[in-house]
C-alpha cells in the first residue's frame, strides 16, 4: 500500500514552489524546502513567517541538501522536526499568537495559517493544547501585562502594551487571574496583608503564607529567611505580617493542621486556597484537589482529565508552576513510564511524599479489613 506521501503531488518547478509558499500550503510540507539567502535559514512550504523576495529563496529537496548548502533550519516552522506534521503546524500557529498577541487574531486567520478549517483548527488547536486559540492568546496577553507591570510600567501603559482594548476587560478578569487589580499587582501587592508562617517539617522548612481569601504560598526551602525572601519577591509591595494568635488565627490554625499532616499520617487539612494561575493551570489544579492519598496519575492521565489530551506538556508545566506544596497535591503525578519526573521542591521530597502516602493507605486497607473480619 502507498504511503500517505507518496500520495502528495510532487513540485516540478520552480514558480510552482513558489505558489505553495505564497499560499502556505502545509500539504506539500516534506516534499521541498526553502532557503533564504539574506539569513541563511531554510523553512517548510507552510512556514508563517514572511517569505524574502522571490530572487533571494533557493528551494531544496531535502533537510540535507539545504544544511549542505550552508543553510540553517527555521526555529519558528522547524523543518528537522520528524514529528506529527499537524503538531508542527500548530505549534508555528501558536508562536504566531505568542509574537501577534496585541492584535486582533481572527479564527479564520489563524485557521488559515494551519491549512485548516476555522471549526476544525478551534478543535485540534484545544486538544492539542488545552485551551482555545482566544484563550491562548488571553494568556499570553495576561503574561505581558504581569510582566510589565512587574517592570513598573504604569498600568494604562501595561494594558496598551499588552494588547488588551479596553481597561475594562482587564479589570473584570483580575481578580481570576491576577489575584488582585492590575494597579494593586503593579505596586507588587501593596495595599494587600499577606500573613505568613514557617515551621520545621520532617521535609524540612516550610511556610505557608494567606490572603483574606486563602493560602497562596506554600513552599519548602534552605531556610526561614530565605523563604521569607522569596515570598517577598513574590508579593514586593504587600505588607507581610508573622502569623499568630493575635495577627492570623486562621493560618495559625492551618499551619498547625497543616504539620500534624506532614509528621503524623494525620488526614490532609480542608484548607481554602487563594489559587493564582492561567485558566489553564487552575483546571489542572482543581483536578489535582481532587487525588485521594496514596493515588498517583501520569501528566498523560492529567491532561484527558481536563478534556485535553494533547495538552500533555502544558499539564506538566502548568504542576511546576504550582506554588502550593501538598495542599495542590501535584507530587501524586509521574512520568507515564512510572518515574518520578520533575518536582519544584526535590525529587527527594516527592519520592518521600509517595513512599508515605502510599504507606499510609495500605496501613488504612489493613484496618478496614481488620474490622470488616470481626
Amino acid at each position: 500500500m502507498p504511503s500517505s506521501r507518496s500520495k502528495r503531488p510532487q513540485m516540478t518547478t520552480d514558480a510552482q514552489r513558489w505558489q505553495a509558499i505564497q499560499i502556505r500550503d502545509a500539504g506539500l510540507d516534506g516534499t521541498f524546502y526553502y532557503g533564504t539567502l539574506s539569513t541563511r535559514i531554510y523553512c517548510r512550504p507552510s512556514c508563517a513567517s514572511r517569505p524574502a523576495r522571490r530572487a533571494s529563496v533557493r528551494f531544496f529537496d531535502s533537510t540535507a541538501a539545504a544544511d549542505a548548502a550552508g543553510f540553517r533550519p527555521c526555529k519558528r516552522c522547524k523543518p528537522r522536526d520528524n514529528r506529527d506534521p499537524l503538531a508542527v503546524r500548530l505549534e508555528a500557529v501558536a508562536q504566531y499568537i505568542a509574537e501577534n498577541a496585541s492584535q486582533a487574531l481572527p479564527l479564520a486567520r489563524l485557521a488559515a495559517l494551519a491549512a485548516l478549517s476555522p471549526t476544525h483548527f478551534q478543535r485540534v488547536f484545544k486538544a492539542h493544547f488545552g485551551v482555545t486559540p482566544r484563550s491562548y492568546q488571553d494568556g499570553v496577553r495576561l503574561s505581558r501585562l504581569r510582566q510589565e507591570l512587574r517592570a513598573g510600567t504604569t498600568v494604562l501603559d501595561a494594558i496598551t502594551a499588552a494588547g488588551y482594548s479596553s481597561g475594562s476587560r482587564i479589570y473584570g478578569e483580575a481578580a481570576r487571574h491576577l489575584g488582585m487589580t492590575p494597579s494593586t499587582y503593579r505596586a507588587g501587592g501593596a495595599r494587600e496583608t499577606i500573613s505568613y508562617a514557617c515551621r520545621d517539617t520532617s521535609l524540612g522548612p516550610l511556610m505557608m503564607a494567606a490572603t483574606a481569601r486563602g493560602v497562596c504560598f506554600a513552599e519548602f526551602g534552605e531556610s526561614p529567611p530565605a523563604l521569607l525572601e522569596q515570598l517577598a519577591r513574590e508579593f514586593p509591595a504587600a505588607t507581610l505580617e508573622p502569623s499568630g494568635q493575635a495577627a492570623s488565627p486562621a493560618l495559625d490554625a492551618w499551619m498547625q493542621a497543616f504539620a500534624r499532616h506532614l509528621d503524623s499520617a494525620a488526614p490532609r487539612p480542608d484548607i481554602p486556597l487563594d489559587l493564582r494561575g492561567t485558566a489553564f493551570q487552575v483546571r489542572v489544579w482543581r483536578f489535582l484537589l481532587g487525588l485521594a492519598a496514596g493515588d498517583v496519575v501520569s501528566y498523560t492521565e492529567v491532561a484527558r482529565a481536563i478534556g485535553a489530551p494533547k495538552a500533555v506538556r502544558a499539564a506538566a508545566s502548568a504542576c511546576g508552576a504550582n506554588r502550593i506544596a501538598i495542599l495542590i497535591p501535584c507530587h501524586r503525578v509521574l512520568r507515564g513510564d512510572g518515574g518520578l519526573g520533575g518536582y519544584r521542591w526535590g525529587l527527594d521530597r516527592k519520592r518521600a511524599l509517595i513512599d508515605r502516602e502510599r504507606a499510609d493507605a495500605r496501613g488504612r486497607s489493613r484496618h478496614a479489613r481488620s474490622i470488616a473480619a470481626t
